[in-house]
């Protein structure tokens, strides 16, 4: 769990540094082969834009990494990660000209620009139903209600409603 993120392909630009960079640090430590190779592979199926592209092999190990990644995604934690990570990129916070994808593809959402908000329809309110373990969909369901609240609540601002 704790080398899931290493070498992102949101920073690094490669959807296989990650697991290569793992598999380097592991074995630079002496871990066991056979170990690695697993290490690798969650490091490798983890992340949500992998399903987007097609079936991910999955096994318990990645089920509870995959929950937990995306458990940190979703909620108050979610939220300002969200905007943390928009205002890095410089995209805009807000834009009704521009409406979230509705049916998102692996390649439009490795190249998305479009506003933070649109995140939240296009990937963060959608991965309650991701969830891969029981533990990850009762802890999903009150981040994800807390989600559409702050979603409702900023939409009633943002047309001067509250």
């Amino acid at each position: 769990a704790l080398l899931h993120d290493v070498a992102d392909w949101k920073y690094s630009g490669s959807e296989e540094e990650g697991g290569r960079r793992a598999a380097e640090f592991l074995a630079s430590h002496n871990f066991p082969s056979n170990k690695i190779d697993k290490i690798v592979a969650i490091v490798d199926g983890v992340s949500f834009h992998k399903e987007l592209g097609g079936k991910v092999e999955m096994f318990p190990e990645l089920a509870v990494v995959q929950d937990a990644d995306r458990l940190d995604a979703i909620g108050a934690i979610g939220i300002a990660r969200t905007f943390t990570y928009g205002g890095a990129k410089n995209r805009k916070m807000y834009d009704p000209e521009v409406p979230p994808e509705k049916d998102l593809t692996k390649a439009a959402y490795m190249k998305s620009q479009s506003p933070s908000i649109n995140h939240f329809y296009e990937k963060l309110l959608r991965l309650k139903g991701l969830m891969k373990t029981e533990a990850g969909r009762r802890r999903a369901e009150q981040r994800h209600k807390y989600m559409e609240e702050f979603l409702e609540q900023f939409t009633n601002e943002c047309e001067a409603k509250a």
